[in-house]
């Protein structure tokens, strides 16, 4: 009994001392998280609502995602993410669990239109105007 104790304990011990985590990973995808970012608007006044920012090197292509709260005029706070890559740009707007990503269209001067299907979303400064059939909702970046 006193045997096969022993033999479990050390065969246990040797197999938690073996195993080594390989942190060696893909050397092509480097991710570089910040959880405060500086953003400027454009009168170059540093924008103090970021929530967090990050930029990953995939092969030498940077794609860049920032995330923003935006609130509702009923209150409902909405998750909406900015995600820039050498082949598109898109805005996730995420609400009730439920995600509506939509590809960037155009830009007419300081603002920003993303549209898919019958949603459209108009970014300009600190509001995001979204439209989807005749439901329009107006949202403004806010903190949490």
């Amino acid at each position: 009994m006193k045997k096969g104790l022993l033999i479990a304990v050390s065969a246990s011990a040797l197999l938690l001392t073996s195993c080594k985590k390989s942190e060696s990973g893909n050397k092509s995808v480097i991710k570089t998280d910040s959880s405060e970012t500086l953003v400027t608007d454009n009168n170059g006044k540093i924008d103090s609502v970021t929530q967090s920012s990050s930029t990953v090197d995939v092969n030498g292509k940077k794609i860049e995602k920032t995330d923003f709260v935006y609130k509702a005029t009923d209150g409902t706070l909405v998750k909406v993410v900015f995600k820039n890559d050498p082949k598109e740009s898109t805005v996730a707007i995420t609400s009730n669990k439920k995600t509506f990503t939509l590809p960037k269209i155009e830009t007419k001067g300081e603002e920003t239109i993303y549209k898919k299907d019958d949603m459209t979303a108009r970014v300009k400064g600190d509001s995001l105007h979204l439209e989807q059939g005749n439901n329009i909702i107006e949202l403004k970046r806010t903190k949490i």
